[in-house]
């Protein structure tokens, strides 16, 4: 029986949940907030209720979560009144990070008092919420995999540095730079007392030191796929071509790159669309680039239908794990710019189901939109290769490959 420890539970980790239930090998997960999908108190719910509630609902039985919500609960509501005292990175009460290690924590204790009674063999934990438990685990005798879902802090410090020297003007986006030494110890730390290390790509297998992956279990498991049937489009591609650019407004995911390389093509025919959260007031974005479509974050079936609007995906990261967002993107028939470090290099086959670029470079960015415009007959059969190429990885069969990882 293993324990699986994560806040939130998104996308892979509710395929973990299911592949280790499914299997019989869940012994508890511990989290924020969380009910079981099941529960007859949410189905009585009115219709909209019940969407947002079941952002926390798992298709679990309601004794395999235990939840310690409340500082999460009020992480929410800070976030809502704009007491950002409050969530203040790292040191707020309520900030993400104590968030983690509240949870980490809390998580420790529980694997004291029930590893006996649950037959607890190991603990499935996550970068910032592991440090705890897995000291724990380590003296019960019990074994410790860790989920590390983005590039590894040394080489994400590194490259984020290099970001803010090329552009000084986007350092406020990049998030990671303001790390405290505590934390990123901590990170040092649960990495070596980690048995297992999941990676979700090379990239991030690769950012690992050395000798961690000379001495450890490193396995690479790519993030599944949303279902291919449910994202079918029927676009019609007209004169202009929209380039969509999805995710946090930020150098770490590439878009002061994507501006500037977007000065670079001839205008007219090329429509920038950029979705995502607001990092810094409006009006800095478009003293870099005015001229891009924004819209605003918005529920993931609202995002589905705004991505089948649009051509292209441009997603030129600096640092990722995986980006998701690149798979949705292409169930939704759209072939991708990217660069290695977002993390999907397999997705792409050149010319077919989109394009790599290298990190860092407008001008490569650029040849690629400028290809696409010349190009824009073969974007019928680009699509379809991206919704192909998209199906061939499932969550299921990540679940499956995450318990080969782990073994008996």
């Amino acid at each position: 029986m293993i324990l699986l420890v994560h806040p939130f539970g998104n996308a892979n980790v509710r395929a973990v949940l299911a592949a280790l239930d499914g299997d019989d090998r869940l012994g508890k997960f511990l989290t924020t907030l969380g009910w079981s999908a099941g529960s007859p108190i949410l189905r009585a719910l009115p219709e909209n209720q019940q969407a947002e509630i079941m952002r926390r609902g798992y298709d679990l039985p309601h004794y395999k979560i235990k939840t310690h919500p409340a500082r999460e609960i009020v992480r929410l509501l800070a976030e809502k009144l704009g007491l950002r005292w409050l969530t203040k990175h790292e040191t707020g009460w309520a900030s993400i990070d104590r968030v983690w290690t509240g949870l980490d924590e809390v998580a420790a204790d529980y694997l004291r008092q029930n590893h006996e009674r649950l037959k607890l063999r190991g603990v499935y934990a996550y970068e910032d919420c592991a440090a705890r438990s897995f000291e724990t685990a380590q003296q019960l005798g019990l074994r410790r995999i860790y989920d590390l879902p983005i590039a590894y802090w040394e080489t994400a410090q590194r490259l984020l540095r290099e970001e803010a020297q090329r552009y000084p003007d986007w350092e406020p986006t990049l998030g990671g730079t303001r790390d405290s030494e505590e934390k990123l110890a901590r990170k040092t730390h649960e990495l070596d007392l980690a048995e297992t290390v999941i990676c979700p790509s090379s990239f991030v297998l690769e950012s690992l030191p050395e000798q961690t992956r000379l001495s450890k279990k490193c396995v690479v498991v790519p993030f599944g796929s949303p279902s291919h049937t449910t994202y079918e489009s029927h676009r019609t591609y007209g004169k202009s071509i929209r380039f969509l650019f999805a995710g946090a407004l930020s150098q770490r995911k590439g878009l002061a790159d994507l501006f500037a390389a977007m000065k670079l093509v001839k205008p007219g025919d090329a429509e920038l669309v950029v979705m995502g959260s607001l990092i810094s007031p409006m009006q800095f974005y478009r003293n870099q680039f005015e001229h891009f479509i924004y819209e605003q974050p918005r529920p993931h079936p609202a995002v589905l239908r705004l991505m089948r609007s649009c051509d292209v995906l441009v997603l030129p990261s600096i640092v990722e794990g995986r980006a998701l967002v690149q798979q949705e993107a292409m169930a939704c028939g759209l072939p991708l710019i990217v660069t290695r470090n977002a993390g999907g290099e397999d997705l792409i086959v050149e010319g077919e189901t989109g394009f790599l670029v290298p990190a860092g470079s407008p001008a490569a960015i650029a040849e690629k939109i400028e290809w696409f415009l010349e190009n824009r007959g073969k974007l019928p059969g680009m699509g379809e290769a991206a919704r192909a190429k998209a199906a061939e990885l499932t969550w299921p069969a990540y679940g499956a490959k995450i318990l080969h990882a782990i073994g008996d």
